[in-house]
């Protein structure tokens, strides 16, 4: 019976491990905030294509709503300190 109980165990551990491997890698896949800020000027981010001010939007988890000028507008208002929007 030890023989068993210990196999039993190791299995036990075994899909722990497995179950937390799989739970960690869900959470890596999900969104993760990047480590810095952007480093965009006013001036690129008013001569940016919408395209990319999406991805940059969807890179930090923000909302991509509205046409070229709003979105530009909030990644401005996100990514810059007020003394740079003047």
């Amino acid at each position: 019976m030890g023989s068993l109980g210990s196999d039993v165990a190791q299995s036990m551990a075994v899909f722990g491990r497995k179950t937390d491997e799989k739970r960690a890698k869900k959470n890596c896949w999900e969104f993760q905030m990047p480590l810095h800020y952007p480093r965009y000027t006013k001036a690129d981010y008013e001569s940016m294509p919408e395209w990319r001010i999406d991805c940059l939007l969807k890179e930090y988890g923000l909302p991509v709503m509205g046409d070229a000028a709003e979105k530009r507008k909030f990644a401005m208002g996100a990514f810059l300190w007020p003394s740079q929007l003047k």
